[in-house]
């Protein structure tokens, strides 16, 4: 139950941490493409807090070295990002069939709760197997 309340904080966090850098990002740059722009600083900032919070208090990995440490964060990426699909199919599929604002924010707690839970069995069996 430790591990659980320990991936939730880790994951709030990552969220904050993310909506901080996509903040940053548009105080800075508010033009073309800044969406996407925002969006990209926001997930890399929040992917390599949560890969290591995760790699040292969830799986207590330590890396051989930095290629291994370098070979873990790629494969925890691709993960996250097959579980990134399954947080946006909920939130556009919320906001399609329900057609309210709020629809699509409970999309995205329901996709995000389902991506999460995926993704960190994904991690334990693929990325941090040994």
């Amino acid at each position: 139950m430790n591990i659980a309340i320990r991936y939730i904080f880790f994951a709030i966090t990552s969220l904050i941490v993310n909506l901080l850098f996509q903040y940053i990002s548009f105080y800075i740059y508010n033009g073309f493409l800044s969406l996407y722009i925002a969006m990209f600083c926001g997930t890399i900032a929040g992917l390599i807090l949560k890969y290591i919070l995760d790699k040292k208090y969830i799986f207590y990995h330590k890396p051989k070295n930095k290629k291994d440490d370098g070979k873990k964060f790629l494969l925890y990426s691709l993960m996250g990002v097959f579980t990134t699909f399954i947080f946006w199919g909920f939130e556009i599929g919320f906001d399609l069939i329900f057609k309210t604002e709020m629809a699509k924010y409970i999309g995205a707690v329901f996709g995000l709760s389902i991506g999460y839970i995926i993704k960190y069995f994904l991690d334990k069996k693929f990325v941090f197997k040994d």
